[in-house]
């Protein structure tokens, strides 16, 4: 059973912190909510949850959770980390600004990452709730991957416990570094498979715009077979048939470049990053 942690939750009324914030709201955590935004606050104010100054709130905070957008945490952090009293941990819900090293730091203050893995593909849903929680934090079971610069096993305790609360409900939490959480958000899951996806939609256009095929043939073919993709792809549930492995190969050599999994690399990930920080690139 987790201990309760006194928690901050910085945005709260943003898209993500109006999530964190759903979540913690029925825990046993101590929690302070702080938004700047009008637009954030009555929404905060709305879901009847009280505001506090952030330099009130981050004072006696153990850990500060930093819902705000990337672009924003360079800002936010120079101004709140020297608030923060010692031994305090930042919590950022992205790796790419603590791997950029945007971050305001201090010795005795624990830089930690948490990103949620949302619900498989292939987790076993049993209610209408947990079908319609396709993002994960409302009723769909979730893991979440995280990395914590400290190597205090109460520290890790803290984090993790937080990270079961605002990612609710929670499976497993996996640990890695910083690093490793930035090869896997964005290289791994936003560069590939949300490319994919996104590329999906655009074939299913081509197939009804330009083929002239109905778009509820197309849509109920590409979405079943797409489940079959996927679980022969990832699981290797069922062999793919010899003339499909004909029309795969077809379509990497008509799609796919050749060196494509040069993203792989460090200076690839570092350039990735600066793009989606709108930096000239990474410094280190």
């Amino acid at each position: 059973m987790s201990t309760s942690h006194k928690i901050a939750v910085i945005g709260a009324g943003g898209k993500m912190g109006m999530r964190v914030s759903n979540n913690l709201v029925k825990t046993d955590h101590t929690v302070w909510y702080v938004e700047k935004s009008p637009a954030g606050q009555q929404r905060t104010i709305d879901a009847g949850r009280e505001l506090t100054e952030a330099s009130e709130a981050v004072a006696d905070a153990d850990i500060v959770v930093m819902a705000v957008p990337d672009l924003a945490l360079a800002s936010v952090s120079a101004e709140l980390v020297p608030q923060l009293k010692s031994g305090a941990i930042v919590l950022t819900l992205d790796p790419a600004a603590a791997y950029a090293g945007l971050l305001t730091t201090r010795d005795d203050v624990i830089q930690a990452v948490a990103h949620p893995c949302h619900p498989s593909i292939f987790l076993e849903r049993t209610t209408k709730e947990e079908w319609a929680d396709t993002f994960g934090g409302i009723a769909a079971p979730q893991d979440a991957v995280a990395a914590v610069e400290s190597d205090d096993p109460q520290k890790q305790q803290v984090v993790e416990d937080t990270v079961r609360a605002i990612y609710a409900p929670v499976i497993d939490v996996h640990w890695v570094t910083i690093k490793q959480l930035a090869q896997l958000e964005p290289t791994l899951v936003e560069t590939v498979a949300c490319m994919i996806g996104a590329l999906l939609n655009e074939a299913l256009e081509e197939t009804v715009n330009t083929m002239g095929v109905p778009e509820a043939a197309a849509r109920s073919i590409l979405y079943g077979h797409v489940q079959v993709a996927l679980a022969n792809g990832l699981r290797g549930d069922n062999p793919f048939s010899d003339a499909c492995l004909i029309a795969m190969d077809y379509g990497r050599e008509s799609i796919i470049k050749d060196d494509w999994k040069k993203i792989f690399r460090d200076d690839e990930l570092d350039k990735n990053l600066a793009r989606m920080l709108h930096l000239d690139k990474i410094e280190r």
